[in-house]
């Protein structure tokens, strides 16, 4: 069976929180997902599978039909993210018009979030439920033996106008027991981002489930207890990248920094097998420690993105953050004694927020003064916290995500809250945020000394031009006017 999996283009992504510099001209990460289900395939079935990443190669519609006609797949597996799901649905429509004997397959997090919704969009034939790799795999074993397909758990379809669910499937336990993610199967030497050192760049998920609380998170589907690969697990996958040519890997755990003692065996790990690499993690204010943060820049971690999200206690407590200003404080004046650069990452429009919140946000993460901050506006996404919450206290008039999900359009526009401040203040509110912040002639000057090669200035000059000129609805400099 000829299996094809899709990363869709991205020409009709909903645009729900606004993008920073930072994904403008991040250029392109692998769809790890997708990679995932591949290697699993290759080392636990007998199917030909292919990965075709349009995005990483600017691949649109036209070009896409042409590659499906060409490959002639049997199934399509395609990621659906929620503001993803207008280009989904218009590559598994395009399948279908190829050859209506295509199987059409789709997971990842919207799909959880409204499977009985999904599944009844006339070009989709199956969800799979939770994580993929072991259920996709049995699917594509039984896809014609529909009594074979009603027991295995985590799969979603229609059997003679019913829908059928059989339940979620347990989580994986041992992650180490999956292959790594078949990168050999996209042009992996095309992938980059405008805040690695190195090229070409790579994605790496150490660990699933996330134990914490956050009101905004919309990654129900990996669950919340922690599970992670093991050290040597991580590091075999670090050396196996290295041999492609891969020397820099971005960590997308949602906390890589959840289990100290695995942090520090994997920088053991790193400094045993005297891997030249760089990369960077995702960590909690509250997780990191001085003798952690000195592991990490032996072993060659180059950068620590913090979700501070707050510059008020108020707002870390409206959005369920569980960490103090102090806290955030503390974490960056370690990570930068540490010689580790920093991102932080921030959001403006939470429930109850003023603008005088933002203002004191907008001032907290200067005083941080991290090497990088991305700033978004809070959407309220499905199954989130903040969402149940909207619906509850009448902020948010009717459900709209639910709503979109039986019907997309693409005149959906996602919503943000509009209790204290409108759309339009709340846009010039983070245009005054940006500029603000990478504009400060001493961040100017203090990223210039860093500059280590010509092309390295090019690409600090890009983003500069970029947040000086192109930010969205206002050009302030000072406060937007009450």
């Amino acid at each position: 069976m000829r299996i094809l999996l899709i990363n869709p283009p991205a020409e009709n992504t909903l645009k729900g929180n606004n993008p920073s510099i930072i994904d403008e001209e991040r250029g392109y990460n692998p769809p790890l997902g997708l990679l995932y289900i591949a290697g699993y395939l290759e080392k636990c079935s007998h199917h030909q599978v292919e990965v075709l990443d349009t995005q990483v190669e600017e691949m649109g519609y036209e070009g896409l039909a042409t590659r499906i006609g060409e490959v002639k797949p049997d199934v399509v597996g395609i990621t659906a993210m929620t503001f993803t799901l207008l280009d989904v649905l218009k590559t598994a429509k395009l399948a279908k018009n190829i050859s209506s004997e295509i199987k059409v397959v789709l997971g990842g997090p919207h799909v959880y979030i409204y499977p009985s919704e999904t599944i009844s969009l006339p070009e989709i034939d199956f969800l799979v439920l939770g994580e993929g790799e072991v259920t996709f795999a049995e699917l594509v074993d039984n896809i014609h033996a529909v009594e074979k397909l009603k027991d295995i758990a985590g799969l979603v379809f229609k059997s003679n106008g019913k829908i059928i669910n059989t339940g979620l499937r347990d989580f994986i336990t041992n992650l180490d027991d999956l292959p790594h993610p078949a990168r050999h199967l996209v042009p992996y030497k095309k992938y980059s981002s405008l805040i690695a050192r190195r090229k070409p760049i790579t994605t790496m998920i150490t660990s699933r489930g996330c134990p914490y609380a956050c009101a905004f998170c919309s990654r129900p589907h990996l669950g919340k207890r922690f599970r992670a690969h093991s050290a040597e697990y991580v590091v075999a996958e670090m050396e196996e990248c290295t041999k492609l040519g891969i020397n820099e890997f971005l960590v997308y755990d949602d906390t890589f920094s959840v289990d100290r003692q695995r942090v520090l065996n994997i920088c053991d790990e790193i400094l045993t097998k005297k891997l030249d690499i760089g990369w960077d993690i995702r960590a909690r204010v509250d997780t990191i420690d001085e003798e952690m943060l000195k592991r990490l820049k032996q072993a060659h971690c180059e950068r620590i993105h913090y979700g501070v999200e707050a510059g008020t206690e108020k707002i870390l407590k409206v959005l369920s953050k569980g960490i103090t200003l102090d806290k955030a404080k503390a974490a960056f004046q370690m990570t930068k004694k540490a010689g580790i650069s920093t991102l932080a990452y921030f959001m403006i429009g939470s429930p109850s927020e003023t603008k005088e919140d933002i203002l004191q946000t907008i001032k907290f993460a200067k005083d941080l003064n991290p090497d990088f901050v991305h700033i978004t506006i809070t959407t309220p996404f499905p199954a989130t916290a903040i969402y149940k919450r909207g619906l509850e206290e009448g902020i948010i008039k009717n459900d709209y995500w639910q709503q979109f999900a039986q019907n997309p359009t693409p005149d959906f526009q996602p919503h943000y809250w509009e209790e204290n401040l409108t759309q339009t203040e709340l846009l010039e509110l983070i245009d005054y945020a940006y500029k603000g912040f990478y504009t400060r002639p001493t961040y100017i000057i203090k990223e210039l000394l860093k500059v280590r090669s010509f092309g390295e200035f090019k690409r600090k000059m890009k983003a500069g031009l970029k947040v000086a000129g192109n930010r969205p609805i206002t050009t302030c400099s000072l406060p937007p006017k009450s």
